[in-house]
């Protein structure tokens, strides 16, 4: 894997000094900003635009959006995001704006939060950027959907761990090292494939090649310990009996489903956000 964007390793300086296993914060942080939703002046909002459904998280009030990914800026529907890739920012920009503009306050500025597939790149970041400029954020951190995913899990981050996400036009296979990404793969293929001629065993046979070849790759022994930890699964996969079934007698490995796995994402980064918004790598900086 290339080493690091500034982005993720803006969401590890938050992460890594904010949260504890138990989600605590340091008390010379905590004193910056009263806790949400007392602290007035501020506004936070997670977010997760999938190809299939967008979820946003706002402080103070949950999950308040779960709906399809989807703009009319016609007399015909549009799918601004198409398996895992953003391909018509504006039309991102005038989803969020429609679903989330009139939920903020007025003259506040939101630090924001924004899930990433891992192996889109410096591409989705960007334009996930550019998009929830709509909403005027006071900054925009990204992290990537894996590592949300475990930290919704309450997952022990110091031991490696393997992500898989199982969404509706995308599976990604992740594998963390102390909560950074150290290998990942991708296949595009989802649980909205499964209404054509995709069967649920061609899933489970394409996880399974993504992480033979992460083996093979692997020089260490990281991936090896990973698997017989056991492999966290999310998504609306994590959902589909015919998909888990398969998964748990292919890989001969512990299956551990996240509680809520459709939302585990959004929630794993409202979590992000709640350190990062009394940390001083975004509490002290200037708008």
């Amino acid at each position: 894997m290339p080493c690091r964007t500034r982005d993720e390793q803006e969401v590890n300086v938050v992460t890594h000094h904010t949260i504890g296993e138990s989600g605590s914060t340091p008390h010379a942080a905590a004193g910056r900003h009263r806790p949400w939703p007392l602290c007035r002046r501020c506004c936070g909002i997670a977010l997760d635009m999938g190809s299939a459904r967008t979820r946003a998280w706002i402080a103070g009030r949950g999950v308040v959006v779960d709906v399809p990914t989807v703009t009319f800026p016609g007399p015909g529907a549009v799918y601004p995001i198409q398996r895992g890739t953003i391909i018509d920012t504006a039309g991102c920009a005038r989803m969020l704006q429609r679903l989330l503009g009139h939920r903020l306050p007025r003259l506040v500025r939101p630090l924001i939060v924004v899930t990433a597939p891992v192996l889109d790149g410096v591409a989705y970041r960007a334009r996930a950027r550019a998009a929830v400029d709509v909403l005027r954020p006071r900054h925009v951190l990204t992290v990537p959907s894996a590592r949300g995913i475990a930290l919704a899990a309450g997952a022990d981050l110091s031991r490696p761990l393997l992500v898989l996400d199982i969404g509706a036009h995308l599976t990604e296979a992740v594998l963390l090292c102390d909560g950074a990404v150290t290998d990942a793969r991708r296949t595009a293929l989802g649980t909205s494939d499964l209404e054509g001629t995709t069967t649920a065993s061609d899933i489970v046979e394409a996880v399974a090649a993504m992480l033979t070849a992460m083996l093979r790759q692997d020089r260490t022994s990281l991936t090896v310990d990973a698997l017989r930890r056991g492999v966290l699964l999310a998504g609306g996969g994590a959902l589909r009996p015919e998909i888990t079934y398969r998964l748990t007698a292919r890989l001969h490995a512990p299956l551990k489903v996240v509680p809520a796995p459709h939302t585990a994402a959004v929630r794993g980064a409202a979590k992000l956000l709640r350190a990062a918004h009394t940390h001083p790598f975004t509490a002290g900086r200037p708008a």
